[in-house]
């Protein structure tokens, strides 16, 4: 009888709650039907020119792309994650004529460089590959024949530069000049690094060899033709109708579309790059931009092909439910979206085109371009020797350019580690998980009667985790970086109102309350700062003691009470430095990295030298400007951190050993002509100086 009652109560409770208890089959219905929905993403990040290390200009496409692609994994995303190191073209043919290496020696040896930095800066590809890739080379020349087989590929005879002391013609940037369109004077063969305009190096005025300096003449040379104005309807279509595309990617490939499309040439007399495979095409190679935008797919391919699964990179390239991402610096617009579209519509296959060019303007340093040859900038190896990491990924990511030039500064650098990462969100974290170690025995506590400020802050999680999902389904990364710290401010103001270190003497239930709601914050925030700063997002969820892997949604989940957490440590340090000090540190870093073989050695011109002047370097609390005789009355400058160690009265009239054809180059706003040789043993500091007086200029060998 008992049983008989029991089911009808159940069923008369299934009856009276039929408009809740369809409510939660509809939810279950909606989330299942979500997750088959999401589909795949791939996230790509232009391929970055491995001639020399990256610096933190070059690096922001691909800390862009990361962070989109940590995103969409924590969302339950099937994600792919490509990129490759760009080895074509004349950017490393130029450099390794330089170093009097193959261009094969240099990329070897930089891909590999450059692959262990990207893993210790927590990019997370799934695929870096290289354009040297076999699987690389053989997809762009099967996908060149096929677009020729369809009529979009024609030979035309042009005339080129040929520089009559190399010997050789002048493609890309082998060759610079004027720009035809905004006159910027070191414009190179292939674009305009000022204006972006697309050019070929015949367009350019008053034309010079970029190895050599000497002025080329013009030849007669066949080359291989992309129709590109066959397309110009076809991709105008594409741009309109691509709502995704950001404003300055939109507008930009417009502009171009209205002045109208002109054939691109598809070979190159480089020496070095994927054989063209065109009938009659001799040594010729294929243009380094058609070669490096089609290792998307070859990248996708080549993933595939490692896993022993061959045909699954089809899901991400013809499947209508899949997005494509594509993370670039504005100069590469063009190339992203006219002529690898251009390229894929050629195949008379239905590729998927990119469906966001999600592009980002300069980086400056203090006001300047990033220049290797006039150290001015910060490269991604020297970043890591100063700071961790998660330093460097939260202040780049803050001040991302995203609708306007950024200026990296070290005053900006220190404020967003001191301020935003140690004060805010480390000071946060850091008091919640000491008060629960040290008034809980580490265990989050349980709520008893949460008040209305508690209950607004539980409910101000929810909504914060929801506008940095918001901001990043849009690409607005710093906004979304923004908001997830905004969410620590608000932890902190809360911790301030509730004044836990007062309650725990008088109402432990409050105290219990506050503890249990900025525990949830902490939570979220793990979560939340995972594609920004993951080194320490990984810290955090281990204190908590959760699992490293986790979802999005995770984060308006609630910590159960009774959870044990770990004992707390702080997440971050501050700089105690001055910006000045910082930009004397990059100088040792860049100093103790620069080494020089036996050969280059012996091309230095040691001399000896006589300090004529010392001045002190405004700015700086360690360098002195000294003015030295090389011989002859042949007065040089040369800035040395040297301050500390030697008076004025030290200097003056001192002789020493100098280096004498080195580069000059700037420090401080001073040119430093020459480099003085000195010994250091821990803080002591001694110049190397000849024996006995000896005229300056004379020779040290």
């Amino acid at each position: 009888m008992s049983n008989i009652k029991a089911s009808g109560k159940l069923k008369a409770t299934r009856f009276q709650n039929f408009p809740l208890y369809l409510s939660m089959r509809f939810t279950i219905i909606f989330w299942l039907w979500r997750c088959v929905k999401l589909g795949k993403v791939l996230v790509t990040a232009a391929w970055p020119y491995i001639n020399h290390v990256p610096h933190l200009g070059n690096l922001l496409p691909i800390l862009s792309a990361d962070v989109i692609a940590r995103y969409y994994r924590l969302k339950g995303y099937e994600v792919l994650f490509v990129s490759g190191s760009d080895e074509h073209g004349t950017p490393i043919e130029i450099e390794a004529i330089r170093q009097n290496i193959s261009p094969k020696e240099l990329t070897d040896r930089n891909h590999e460089i450059v692959s262990t930095l990207f893993r210790k800066w927590a990019i997370s590809f799934d695929n870096y590959t290289r354009t040297e890739s076999p699987v690389h080379k053989e997809f762009v020349r099967n996908l060149m024949l096929k677009i020729e087989r369809n009529g979009y590929i024609f030979t035309r005879e042009d005339e080129l530069p040929f520089c009559p002391k190399c010997q050789r013609f002048l493609p890309d940037r082998f060759v610079e000049g004027r720009c035809p369109y905004c006159g910027y004077e070191r414009a190179r063969g292939d674009q305009c690094e000022q204006c972006g305009r697309l050019l070929e190096p015949a367009k350019l005025g008053e034309p010079r060899c970029a190895i050599c300096g000497a002025s080329p003449a013009m030849r007669t040379v066949m080359h291989w033709y992309f129709d590109m104005p066959k397309f110009e309807d076809k991709l105008l279509a594409y741009i309109e109708g691509n709502r995704q595309l950001s404003d300055n990617a939109r507008n930009f490939s417009l502009n171009l579309l209205k002045e109208g499309l002109k054939p691109r040439p598809i070979t190159r007399d480089n020496k070095w790059g994927i054989p063209a495979p065109f009938k009659d095409a001799g040594d010729k190679t294929i243009y380094v931009w058609f070669d490096a935008v089609l290792g998307y797919v070859s990248a996708t391919i080549e993933y595939f092909k490692m896993h022993g699964h061959s045909e699954k990179w089809k899901d991400y390239w013809f499947n209508k439910d899949s997005k494509t991402l594509y993370f670039i610096g504005k100069d590469n617009i063009p190339f992203h979206t006219l002529i690898f579209p251009a390229l894929l519509m050629a195949t008379h296959e239905d590729y998927n085109l990119p469906w966001n060019v999600c592009t980002n303007e300069w980086l400056i340093f203090a006001g300047q371009k990033s220049s290797k040859s006039r150290r001015i900038g910060v490269w991604i190896d020297e970043a890591l020797e100063m700071f961790p990491v998660d330093y460097w990924r939260y202040a780049l990511i803050s001040i991302r350019p995203e609708t306007k030039d950024s200026d990296f500064t070290w005053k900006i650098f220190i404020e967003k580690v001191n301020s935003d990462l140690n004060d805010t969100l480390g000071n946060f974290i850091h008091r919640t998980l000491k008060f629960i170690n040290t008034y809980f025995y580490s265990e989050v506590p349980k709520p008893t009667d949460l008040d209305e400020l508690d209950k607004s802050v539980l409910n101000a999680i929810v909504e914060k985790v929801k506008s940095v999902n918001d901001a990043l389904s849009n690409f607005q990364l710093q906004l979304a970086l923004r908001e997830s710290v905004e969410l620590s401010r608000i932890g902190n103001r809360y911790f301030n109102d509730k004044k836990p270190w007062e309650t725990i003497k008088a109402d432990l239930r409050v105290t219990a309350n506050t503890l249990y709601v900025s525990a949830q914050i902490v939570k979220a925030l793990s979560i939340l700062l995972e594609p920004f700063i993951p080194f320490t997002a990984n810290k955090i969820r281990d204190l908590l003691n959760l699992p490293e892997k986790i979802s999005w949604d995770d984060a308006v989940k609630s910590m159960q009470a009774g959870h044990k957490i770990k004992n707390a440590e702080p997440l971050f340090s501050k700089i105690e430095a001055s910006e000045d000090e910082l930009q004397e540190h990059l100088e040792k870093v860049r100093s103790s990295s620069e080494k020089i073989s036996m050969e280059d050695f012996s091309r230095l011109d040691l001399r000896v030298g006589k300090i004529i002047k010392v001045e002190s370097v405004p700015k700086s609390q360690n360098l002195l400007k000294l003015t030295i005789d090389v011989g002859g009355g042949n007065l040089k400058t040369a800035v040395a951190g040297i301050a500390k160690y030697y008076g004025t009265e030290d200097l003056e009239g001192r002789y020493i050993v100098v280096v004498t054809n080195l580069k000059p180059r700037r420090i401080f706003g001073v040119e430093s002509e020459v480099m003085i040789l000195a010994a250091q043993d821990g803080e002591k500091v001694v110049f190397i100086q000849p024996e006995k007086p000896i005229s300056p200029g004379s020779k040290v060998s």
